[in-house]
């Protein structure tokens, strides 16, 4: 007797649309920024006419306060559900990194997926699980179950340290497949010390001394590295 298991393929719900556009709103906000048309549309690589019709529709579910030409702010409401999709999404990557040998570049389209499963008692026993964890593999604070969500704790970017710092790789700026991939390449990862031997003003590249080893990071990198210093 064979047996036969028919699997049904169904779409998210039209809802993870709408929780897209309320992360990238926080997002926005919690950068000090302001949620303009443009924005939206850039952080979620999209047509302005798109947003627009988008956020009309939040405002109707009173999720945003939106006013034509000057942008959307989160509701309460919908400052809550936005601060819960981050949650999911950083407990997940930090659940394929640490559990799962991911790399931190391989994460983010995949927690992107995972953020809008609905089941508030899975996302606590995987909390829970992970030792509740206060920052996901790249450096950011992961909300807690009441919505708070830490300080990044005094960060600054390489950029701003000055010859004969000493620090510590705490956090991303950049979130990029290639740019963390070029970290991984680089020997770079979160915990990593180094101090800062010379700083080369002509192309404002870093000279860095790690484990005894001198190496070269270009402007581009020091400038999307947050670290701690010691």
């Amino acid at each position: 007797m064979h047996l036969q298991i028919t699997y049904k393929v169904t779409s998210l719900p039209t809802t993870s649309n709408r929780q897209d556009y309320l992360k990238a709103i926080l997002s926005i906000e919690l950068k000090g920024g302001k949620a303009s048309t443009s924005a939206i549309a850039t952080r979620l690589s999209t047509q302005p006419a798109s947003v627009t019709g988008m956020l009309k529709v939040l405002s109707d579910h009173n999720l945003v306060s939106y006013v034509p030409y000057q942008g959307a702010v989160l509701t309460s409401t919908g400052k809550v559900q936005a601060i819960n999709l981050v949650r999911k999404h950083r407990l997940w990557e930090t659940f394929m990194v640490e559990k799962l040998g991911f790399g931190w570049e391989e994460v983010h389209d995949v927690a992107e997926q995972l953020e809008h499963i609905d089941s508030t008692k899975l996302i606590e026993k995987l909390d829970a699980f992970l030792g509740h964890p206060r920052f996901d593999p790249h450096g950011d604070p992961i909300p807690d179950a009441d919505g708070n969500i830490l300080d990044r704790r005094s960060l600054v970017e390489v950029s701003a340290l000055k010859v004969g710092d000493k620090a510590s790789v705490r956090g991303v700026l950049g979130s990029s497949d290639s740019f963390l991939k070029h970290l991984d390449d680089m020997g770079i990862k979160l915990g990593l010390e180094f101090s800062v031997e010379k700083i080369f003003e002509y192309d404002g590249s870093f000279q860095v001394k790690v484990l005894k080893e001198e190496k070269v990071w270009s402007k581009k990198l020091v400038e999307q590295l947050l670290v701690e210093k010691k």
